[in-house]
């Protein structure tokens, strides 16, 4: 069960706003995550703490295919991104370094900025502490769940070959 307080932004966030591209000769996690969202939210990297949630309008990650921006989210704490809808690369490469993601247009209406979570990415129960609502999100497939929770592709497969699993 992830439980965070949320960071609440609107719908088109770019990976340009995610992780401005002057950040892009970065490929230390830790330094991407201390300019996460800079463009948007000056105060972000300030503010968030770990298991803390963003929460968004449609088409989240859209703009460029750099995987830079999961990356800073994830570095920066973030536990799970909910929005109404995720470009498709973004969505990608954030189930590949292991950054959970869930859609629900009908949490996003319901969830405010600095509202309490509780997230449940095994059901795909969101349920807002601060006001009561609960919402459910489509849940991730076996195959996802495992990626995500081995912290994504590299140390999915890593894992497998150690075991003498086949890809």
């Amino acid at each position: 069960m992830l439980k965070g307080h949320v960071f609440k932004y609107g719908a088109n966030v770019d990976t340009d706003v995610i992780i401005p591209a002057r950040y892009l000769n970065v490929s230390d996690v830790q330094e991407l995550a201390r300019h996460c969202m800079v463009d948007i939210d000056k105060d972000f990297t300030h503010r968030v703490q770990p298991g803390d949630i963003i929460v968004a309008g449609a088409n989240f990650g859209c703009g460029s295919s750099r995987e830079h921006a999961p990356l800073a989210i994830k570095g920066a704490g973030v536990a799970v991104v909910v929005a109404h809808s995720f470009a498709r690369i973004f969505f990608r490469n954030a189930i590949n370094i292991g950054l959970p993601l869930l859609e629900s247009a009908e949490a996003v209406d319901g969830i405010n900025t600095n509202d309490e979570l509780e997230v449940d990415l095994g059901s795909g129960k969101i349920r807002n502490i601060t006001n009561g609502k609960e919402f459910i999100a489509k849940p991730y497939p076996p195959f996802m769940s495992e990626l995500i929770e081995t912290g994504g592709l590299v140390e999915y497969t890593k894992r497998r070959l150690a075991q003498g699993n086949n890809l």
